[in-house]
């Protein structure tokens, strides 16, 4: 088993009409035992930007904490937030650096850019970054999660529809797999607001 499903999980986000969504299931394991059903995976750097965290679960607590602390120092330095591009380019740079003794850890970027179109980029545990205007995924999952996004995307997608949408993918493909499910997060980033939505799933 490889150290990335140690722990388990399952991310993904994906792109609509001037928003975007991004999920995750909230189950913790310890390979096929589980002891967690509330393990947050999805963590906001600000109103217009969250990033997905799935791999080993201490090193998923440490980046986020890492990225919050380089997110404020940039807000301090630069009076102004952090763009997803920019964050993106700092997510792979932090990973980058690390590549001889990396985080187990593959994280997503979604968020909405100054004109709230959306952006998502995904990256390996390395920071080698892939940039789709569709979805993107990661996880224990992520062949589940490819088909089922492949046969139920569609483009410009109204916030609900989205939300529909990136709900039904996240629950079939995590039903699927031993290693992720048990409850599931959603946020649908809108330039009003972010609505976030908790959805239950099978506990079997």
């Amino acid at each position: 088993m490889s150290i990335l499903q140690y722990n388990g999980g399952a991310t993904i986000a994906m792109a609509g009409k001037n928003c975007v969504a991004i999920a995750s299931d909230l189950r913790l394991g310890a390979q096929a035992q589980t002891i967690s059903m509330n393990f947050k995976k999805v963590f906001s750097i600000n109103e217009k930007l969250y990033v997905g965290l799935t791999g080993l679960a201490t090193d998923v607590l440490s980046l986020e904490q890492s990225f919050r602390m380089r997110s404020n120092l940039y807000e301090l330095n630069e009076h102004r937030e952090l763009s997803p591009e920019a964050f993106s380019a700092l997510v792979s740079t932090m990973l980058y650096e690390k590549r001889f003794g990396p985080w187990f850890c593959e994280p997503i970027v979604a968020g909405l850019k100054d004109d709230n179109t959306p952006f998502l980029s995904g990256m390996d545990l390395i920071g080698a970054p892939i940039f789709t205007k569709d979805f993107v995924v990661s996880g224990t999952c992520t062949q589940n999660m490819h088909g089922m996004c492949e046969s139920l995307y569609r483009p410009n997608l109204e916030p609900q529809e989205l939300f529909e949408v990136i709900s039904q993918c996240l629950l079939s493909a995590v039903d699927r797999d031993a290693l992720s499910g048990w409850g599931a997060e959603v946020y649908i980033i809108t330039s009003e607001g972010v609505h976030k939505k908790t959805i239950k799933c099978r506990q079997d």
